[in-house]
């Protein structure tokens, strides 16, 4: 009887909304027109140099047919950018930080203990007080003896601080050497020796790491830490190692005697960065980026972010040693945009640090601009699929019936402003409800997920597509793109070639799009690898006097001159068969099913199939097992239980067939894991991208164990 009522209230649904769409049709139509959304979404976006099918390709509406360099002709490196904004927006707030109230630990059902923080309002501090104490920290650099031109280290977690020290040494010509927080021990040693920094700046958390392994870094000469609740312990550092506050180096550089000393302007060509990569290949690489790189970059980024602005408030969160976060943060300080300060754990009211009845970052900050990596995206569309389908049959309805009549009208170019209103504005405020537009990037975004941050958040998800080597441009979507799948056009800072590939049968005359191996040109292209001069001369190339680099991945340009990624040559395994599967494709596939949390897909060319890594969503996974009558709450026993292996990898299966995944590409056996995979584990980078090889090696037993069966 209860199907027979909702079905009932469907169908009413779907008249009002026809009675609604013929009453609004004409004055809609004539106010918005949206044939000419549809017509700009389809324009041709991109095209290639003298009609050649692997390009180089360009943006067709590139100013003057030129590649852009500078975000403002006035500016020729990063620093000028600082100094620009400081003298338009100098009273603006410009870094704001949220104010820890308390702090306190809350043990959970499992007797794991978490911790839990209570957070206040944002704090700010303007444009002229950010350029203030950047000045009198690269100045008490100086006065403790570093030296122009030579590399100061930043390892620390994403804050307002991070920012003031590379502006400082970007202004005081220091090229800034970028470690992500996470790294492990040996790793943190070999980027302090390989880049010969004597001075590192870390948070007062992150100091500890440096006892036991201080000895290995004969160079190390000052640890800077940016101060916390607590002050570190000190004492157990060698006394040849000075350790200091950023206060006091800021105190020091503020002094009559030291903010006098002469100033080494950056140049263009200077080195801005040296940024290690996450290695999620093998050992981190040092990427070197000058600061006309960054320069042109950012030029091209920010055209596609329309109408950056002082009115615009950013939510910073992002590793900042990741390129995709540094460039957007220095785009929106050159632009005069605020940036609010948060972590992955305090992001959202439901955040695993934010107490519970208390608010998250997003819903204080209400940010208007954010970026994100795709596991983040799917995290927020699974949450919310989760809360629709623990309510009732009604609502689930009444959603299933909003959800596709916006997602149609928005294919059409139309909105839905009284649904926006009623039904989504309640899911926008997950985000602080000021969200304009999001940029994803860092790995693939699924069409399923993008599809839904277009109609549950109310606004534009462009993404994009670079990589450190290329300071994170290369292709961006349009807001007013309605296609999914692509990463966009060209940026104007660059062109994009297509190499042919013959081991993967990828050529740019394959038919009906021209496939191949991305190049990337431009003056976006890096300097090279830090002391790797052979994988430098085997990663980039001059191709007509422009720089590329070749990136790995496998694309295809579609008739409106935007890119697909369709592969990447490290992913693709050819079994024993003969068949080729694309891992990351799979896995971006099965990730999206409500059963998995993370996935590795394994694949081996001595093997007839491929077998698969989960870590399982525990909610769903005793779902499941409820539902065979297995009577256990231990998420591990549960992961170590074979019959509800088998029917987990069952309903996988028959997820993926219906996501279109070819059946040899599907797992034969699997292994579920009970604990994530977090960046600290070593197995899968900061923006959470899998680290394949430290996978194998991690799980070598159990891949070999589910080949036997």
């Amino acid at each position: 009887m209860a199907e027979v009522w909702v079905s009932a209230l469907v169908g009413v649904l779907k008249m009002v909304a026809l009675m609604y769409d013929i009453i609004t049709f004409v004055p809609y139509y004539i106010v918005n027109r949206p044939d000419h959304k549809r017509k700009y979404s389809r324009r041709v976006k991109g095209r290639p140099i003298g009609g050649v099918p692997g390009g180089p390709y360009r943006a067709v509406d590139l100013p003057g047919g030129q590649l852009c360099t500078s975000l403002f002709p006035d500016c020729s490196t990063v620093d000028d950018l600082f100094v620009r904004a400081v003298q338009l927006y100098a009273a603006k707030p410009c870094l704001g930080t949220r104010e820890l109230l308390s702090e306190e630990d809350e043990k959970q059902p499992n007797g794991r203990v978490f911790k839990k923080v209570l957070m206040g309002d944002y704090h700010w501090i303007t444009y002229e007080e950010a350029f203030a104490r950047a000045t009198n920290f690269g100045s008490g650099l100086l006065a403790l003896g570093q030296k122009p031109r030579k590399n100061t280290m930043i390892f620390s977690d994403t804050r307002a601080e991070w920012m003031i020290a590379a502006q400082a040494c970007l202004k005081y010509n220091f090229p800034v050497v970028t470690l992500y927080a996470t790294l492990g021990l040996d790793s943190i040693v070999h980027g302090v020796n390989q880049s010969e920094v004597s001075y590192v700046i870390t948070s007062s958390a992150l100091l500890p790491k440096f006892k036991g392994i201080i000895h290995k870094m004969p160079k190390l000469s000052h640890l800077i830490y940016i101060g916390g609740n607590r002050t570190p312990q000190i004492s157990d550092f060698p006394s040849h190692v000075k350790v200091l506050s950023m206060a006091e180096v800021e105190t020091m550089g503020a002094m009559p005697e030291n903010i006098q000393t002469p100033v080494t302007q950056p140049k263009r060509e200077d080195i801005a960065v040296i940024m290690y990569t996450s290695g999620s290949t093998g050992v981190p690489k040092g990427v070197l980026i000058s600061h006309g790189n960054l320069m042109c970059g950012m030029a091209g980024q920010v055209q596609k972010i329309a109408g950056l602005s002082p009115g615009d408030t950013y939510v910073g969160y992002l590793p900042l040693a990741h390129v995709l976060e540094l460039s957007a943060e220095l785009s929106c300080v050159a632009c005069g945009s605020c940036i609010g300060y948060s972590s992955p754990l305090t992001l959202t009211d439901q955040s695993s640090k934010i107490k519970k009845g208390s608010k998250g970052d997003l819903s204080i900050l209400k940010p208007s601009l954010m970026a994100a990596v795709p596991v983040i995206m799917d995290r927020l569309y699974k949450g919310v699929e989760e809360k629709v389908q623990s309510r009732g049959p009604v609502f689930k309805a009444v959603f299933k019936f909003a959800y596709e009549y916006k997602l149609n009208n928005l294919l059409r170019g139309y909105d839905t402003p009284i649904l926006n209103k009623l039904i989504f504005q309640k899911i926008r405020e997950l985000l602080g409800g000021n969200i304009r537009m999001m940029l994803s990037g860092g790995a693939p975004l699924s069409e399923q997920t993008q599809r839904f941050m277009n109609v549950c958040f109310c606004c534009p998800v462009l993404q994009g597509y670079g990589l450190t080597e290329t300071c994170g441009a290369g292709t961006i979507t349009e807001v007013g793109d309605l296609s999914t799948g692509k990463v966009g056009a060209p940026l104007f800072c660059g062109e994009v070639r297509l190499r042919d590939w013959p081991e993967g049968k990828y050529t740019d005359q394959d038919k009906p799009h021209p496939r191949g191996e991305i190049l990337m040109g431009g003056g976006n292209i890096v300097q090279g690898y830090h002391k790797m001069e052979e994988k430098t001369l085997e990663d980039f190339t001059e191709i007509e006097g422009i720089r590329y680099f070749c990136t790995g991945d496998i694309g295809q340009f579609e008739e409106d001159g935007c890119l697909r990624i369709i592969d990447r040559k490290k992913d693709l395994v050819k079994l024993q068969a003969g068949e080729y599967v694309a891992l990351s494709q799979v896995e971006t596939s099965l990730k999206m099913s409500p059963l998995v949390e993370q996935i590795c897909v394994v694949g081996d060319s001595r093997h007839s199939c491929t077998v698969s890594l989960v870590v399982p969503n525990q909610k769903n996974l005793k779902c499941l097992a409820k539902e065979m009558k297995i009577e256990e709450e231990d998420v591990d026993k549960l992961c170590r239980n074979e019959k509800l292996s088998k029917e987990f990898l069952k309903k996988l299966n028959e997820y993926g067939v219906k996501a279109g995944v070819e059946k040899y590409c599907l797992p034969q056996a699997i292994t579920l894991v009970p604990e994530p995979w977090m960046p600290d584990s070593g197995l899968v980078t900061d923006s959470f991208k899998l680290k394949r090889k430290a996978m194998e090696n991690h799980y070598k037993a159990d891949i070999a164990r589910m080949y036997r069966r």
